[in-house]
């Protein structure tokens, strides 16, 4: 072989689609420090050893960030949710399973807890809060959907149905939040099953 067929060694750099999970990962990793001091890009930046520039090459915004971390809570959830209305055709559990998910999940990412429940976006654009408090509304109508088949012999269905959808999603809002604020010592899915008993 000739010198100039001899392959060159040089650091990999990795491809614009895995630079940008990199740094959502990375974002959603220092989420999870309890008590941990607000996330900027400079932090960040250091973080993965790179400027800030580098960045700002692949998001225009460290809004445009958390609109990363969003998308793919707002996948995640809603796909299962959807799996869930398709294989489950009792009313009752498909709200337990629903329920029980969401909590499963914000344990399992106490990171994006921290943005579902609006504690990491206090300094951020508000766009991003309400896109947040959008994404419990659906799950609520998720709740509707299928607590109307649960109240079809009441004179209110309707009514019933929405007051108990309300009162499961606010639930979890406030399990996702304590977890937050403990320093995500108090798991959400704590005593679960006997808590939706009682609510669903």
């Amino acid at each position: 072989m000739s010198d100039d067929q001899t392959p060159t060694t040089s650091k990999s750099r990795p491809a614009p689609g895995e630079r940008r999970i990199q740094i959502l990962q990375t974002l959603a990793q220092m989420l999870q420090t309890p008590g941990g001091e607000r996330v900027t890009t400079a932090l960040l930046a250091k973080r993965l050893d790179v400027s800030e520039a580098a960045l700002y090459r692949h998001f225009a915004s460290k809004a445009q960030m958390f609109e990363g971390l969003i998308e793919f809570i707002e996948s995640s959830v809603f796909g299962l949710i959807n799996q869930i209305a398709e294989r489950e055709a009792n009313p009752a559990m498909q709200c337990k399973q629903i329920a029980t998910m969401v909590l499963t999940f914000g344990e399992k990412n106490p990171g994006m807890t921290r943005v579902m429940v609006g504690d990491a976006l206090v300094f951020e654009h508000e766009r991003l809060q309400t896109r947040m408090n959008q994404f419990f509304d659906k799950i609520e109508s998720s709740f509707k959907q299928a607590m109307r088949d649960m109240y079809a012999a009441s004179s209110t269905p309707t009514a019933d149905a929405h007051a108990r959808a309300s009162a499961l999603t606010a639930l979890l809002a406030g399990r996702l939040q304590r977890y937050a604020r403990s320093g995500f010592k108090k798991l959400p899915t704590e005593n679960m099953d006997a808590t939706l008993a009682f609510m669903i």
